[in-house]
C-alpha cells in the first residue's frame, strides 16, 4: 500500500483513516478494540478522534473515545504502528484555542490516550477571540516539548486558514499541515470552490470527514421509510434525499456493479482519487463493515467513471 505524506509534516498516512467518533457511542469498548486491531492489522495507521467525543451521548461527558483508544494502545502494544490524531477547542471542558487551554487540553488528552505524544493535534474549530500567533505559538511549544509531532485544523474557512498560514510565516511558527473539512460526493462546493485551491497551492494534507455523508452514500437510505429505520442517522441523511442525491446513488450503483464492489467503496475510491486528498475519514461499527470500507483503497476507478460521478454530483 502506498502511503501519502501529510503536508510537510513527515507523517506518512495510509489512504483511509478511521473515525474514532463511534468509540463510546455506537460501539462499546470491546468492539472498539476489535475494530482497531482489524484496522491496523490490515496495514492502515491513522486514527482520528477528539477530546469532545462522544459527549453528545446520554450519560457521557466527553473523553470517552480517547479513553478507549488509550486502553487499546496499552493492551495491544501497537502504539508505534499507528498515528493518533486528536483535537481541541469544541469540548466545554476545554473550549477555545487560548494558549492555556491548549496546554491543559493536550495534557488531558495525553493522559486519556496513555501516550507520550500526539501525532497530529488539530484545532477542532476556529477561535477568532485569540490571535492566531498565540494559538500557533502554543501548538509550537507542544511540538518543541515533543508532545505533538504536527498540527492541523478542522472546520476553518478559506480566509481564516490562509491567515493562519500567513501568521506561521510572519512569526516563524509551525503551520497547520492538514485541514479537515466536510467533503463527499453530495457535499462538494464548500471544499472545492474555496478550500481546495488554497490547500493544493500550499501543499496541505486533507483528511476530510463525513466521507460517506453520514451514511447516505452507503446506499441504505433511498426513501423516507429507510430514514425511519435509523433514529441515529435519519435526521442527518434527510437533507441528501433529493432527486440529485438519488442520481448520485444511481451512478454509484452502476459503477459498483461494474467492479463487483459496493456503493460506499466507490464513494470512498472517488475521494481517494481526488487530487490533494490525503485520507478520507470513515467509521465502521463492525469488523465486516470495516473490511468493506478498506476495500475502497484497492478500487481503481476509470477516468470515465470519475467523470460520471463528477457529473452526477455537479453543483452539490
Amino acid at each position: 500500500m502506498q502511503l501519502r505524506q501529510l503536508g510537510r509534516s513527515g507523517l506518512s498516512i495510509a489512504p483511509l483513516a478511521f473515525g474514532g467518533n463511534v468509540f463510546g457511542w455506537s460501539v462499546d469498548e470491546q468492539r472498539s478494540f476489535e475494530l482497531l486491531d482489524a484496522f491496523v492489522d490490515a496495514g492502515f495507521n491513522l486514527i482520528d478522534t477528539a477530546d469532545v467525543y462522544s459527549a453528545w451521548v446520554p450519560g457521557n461527558r466527553g473523553g470517552e473515545s480517547e479513553t478507549i483508544i488509550g486502553k487499546w494502545l496499552k493492551r495491544s502494544g501497537k502504539r508505534d504502528r499507528v498515528l493518533i490524531a486528536t483535537k481541541v477547542a469544541k469540548w466545554t471542558e476545554h473550549r477555545g484555542l487560548s494558549p492555556l487551554n491548549i496546554r491543559q487540553a493536550a495534557e488531558s488528552s495525553l493522559k486519556r490516550l496513555q501516550t507520550d505524544r500526539i501525532d497530529l493535534y488539530q484545532a477542532h474549530e476556529d477561535d477568532a477571540s485569540v490571535p492566531l500567533s498565540e494559538t500557533l505559538g502554543a501548538f509550537g511549544t507542544l511540538i518543541e516539548q515533543g508532545k505533538v509531532r504536527a498540527i492541523g485544523a478542522s472546520n476553518y474557512g478559506a480566509d481564516r486558514f490562509a491567515e493562519a498560514l500567513q501568521a506561521s510565516r510572519e512569526h516563524n511558527l509551525p503551520r497547520y499541515e492538514s485541514l479537515q473539512p466536510e467533503y463527499n460526493l453530495v457535499s462538494r462546493r464548500g471544499y472545492e470552490q474555496e478550500l481546495e485551491p488554497l490547500v493544493r497551492k500550499e501543499h496541505i494534507g486533507v483528511i476530510n470527514y463525513y466521507a460517506l455523508a453520514s451514511g447516505f452514500l452507503s446506499g441504505k437510505y433511498r426513501s423516507d421509510a429507510d430514514l425511519a429505520k435509523s433514529s441515529a442517522r435519519g435526521g442527518a441523511v434527510k437533507k441528501y434525499l433529493h432527486p440529485q442525491g438519488l442520481k448520485v446513488l444511481a451512478a454509484l450503483d452502476e459503477i459498483a456493479a461494474a467492479h463487483q464492489a459496493t456503493p460506499p467503496q466507490v464513494a470512498l475510491a472517488w475521494l481517494i482519487a481526488r487530487p490533494g486528498i490525503t485520507a478520507p475519514i470513515a467509521s465502521a461499527t463492525s469488523v465486516e463493515q470495516l473490511h468493506e470500507l478498506l476495500g475502497a483503497t484497492k478500487l481503481s476507478l476509470q477516468p470515465d467513471e470519475m467523470t460520471a460521478l463528477d457529473d452526477a454530483s455537479a453543483g452539490l
